[in-house]
C-alpha cells in the first residue's frame, strides 16, 4: 500500500512538473519567436502633446491626470501574452475602420469607439481601456505616435514588459515587438504622467488618423 501511495504521489508530481514546463515552453516559444529580446524603446525628454490627445484630455480630464510612481514594466507571462493577443484581435474585429472626417467632419478627434467605428487612436484607446480593466497598469500602456513607411502618421498602443516593448496595432492582428513593425517612432505618453508626452526619435509630428 505504501509503495502504491508513493507511486501516486510521484505521478502527481510528474504531471505538475510537466504542466509547468509546458507553460514555460509556450511562453518561451511565443515570446522568443516574436523577438522579445528586442528590448525597450529609448525615450527622451518632454515633448508636445498631439492635438487630438489635448482635446481628448479636455473632455476626459481625469484620464489625463494620472501620476504613477511605480513605472516598472509588466512581467511577461503566458497569461499576459494570451491577453494581449486576445484584446488586439477582439478590438480589431469589433471596430470598423473609419476616418475622423467621415465620422466627425474634422481631423484629429480622439474618442472611444463606442459607436463601433473609429480610426487608429480610437482602437488604441479601447485596447488600453480593456487592458487596464484586466489589471494592467496604465503606466505600462503608453499611446504611441509613429510614422508608417509611406509617411502617414499612425497611432499604436505600446505595452511595456520586462521582455521588451510590444505593439498592438489596428493594421495587424499580430502582437509585434516595437522594432519589428517598420514604423518610425516619434513620441509616446510618459509612463509617469498620462497627460505628458516624451520623445522617442526626432521628427515632425504628423496627423495620426491612419486607417487602412
Amino acid at each position: 500500500m505504501q509503495s502504491f501511495a508513493w507511486a501516486r504521489r510521484a505521478a502527481r508530481r510528474a504531471a505538475a512538473f510537466a504542466a509547468c514546463m509546458a507553460g514555460v515552453a509556450f511562453l518561451i516559444g511565443a515570446v522568443t519567436a516574436t523577438g522579445a529580446n528586442a528590448g525597450a524603446m529609448l525615450t527622451g525628454g518632454l515633448t508636445s502633446q498631439p492635438i487630438g490627445h489635448y482635446d481628448f484630455c479636455k473632455a476626459n480630464p481625469v484620464e489625463c491626470a494620472i501620476r504613477t510612481r511605480d513605472t516598472r514594466p509588466e512581467p511577461m507571462s503566458g497569461a499576459l501574452w494570451s491577453l494581449l493577443r486576445r484584446v488586439n484581435l477582439a478590438v480589431n474585429e469589433e471596430i470598423r475602420p473609419m476616418n475622423d472626417l467621415d465620422i466627425y467632419g474634422r481631423d484629429e478627434v480622439w474618442a472611444y469607439p463606442d459607436t463601433g467605428v473609429g480610426d487608429c487612436e480610437d482602437y488604441v484607446l479601447e485596447k488600453r481601456r480593456r487592458l487596464v480593466d484586466s489589471g494592467l497598469s496604465i503606466a505600462s500602456l503608453p499611446i504611441t505616435v509613429v510614422r508608417k513607411p509611406d509617411g502617414e502618421g499612425h497611432a499604436v498602443l505600446t505595452v511595456r514588459t520586462d521582455r521588451g516593448d510590444f505593439v498592438l496595432d489596428n493594421l495587424t492582428n499580430a502582437v509585434r515587438p516595437w522594432n519589428q513593425t517598420g514604423y518610425r517612432y516619434l513620441k509616446r505618453q510618459s509612463a509617469e504622467h498620462t497627460g505628458r508626452w516624451v520623445t522617442i526619435r526626432e521628427g515632425a509630428a504628423p496627423l495620426v488618423g491612419s486607417v487602412q
